[in-house]
């Protein structure tokens, strides 16, 4: 398994983002259900969302990001995915 770390920006349409978020949290929800995302949620400012994964590789991850809610519906403005080396912690086990 491979863990991956994604910085979601949101688009400056803050009625279109409040309209999908729903959709976007469920989605997520499942996905930790299934031990793929073990955290996520929004800066406090809003401003965009934080989330980790842990997929097989990143052809998974491209598939569950090219099928959130906040891509289908163009709520993702952009989003910065970095390959995480976990070491300590509670989830390294």
């Amino acid at each position: 398994m491979v863990w991956f770390t994604v910085e979601t920006t949101y688009v400056e349409d803050r009625d279109k983002l409040a309209a999908v978020r729903p959709r976007h949290r469920e989605y997520l929800r499942r996905l930790a259900d299934e031990g793929r995302v073990t955290g996520a949620g929004p800066w406090s400012d809003d401003s965009a969302g934080f989330t980790v994964y842990r997929v097989e590789d990143r052809a998974e991850l491209d598939t569950l990001l090219d099928e959130d809610p906040y891509t289908t519906e163009g709520v993702a403005a952009a989003r910065t995915v970095h390959e995480w080396k976990l070491m300590l912690g509670q989830w390294a086990q």
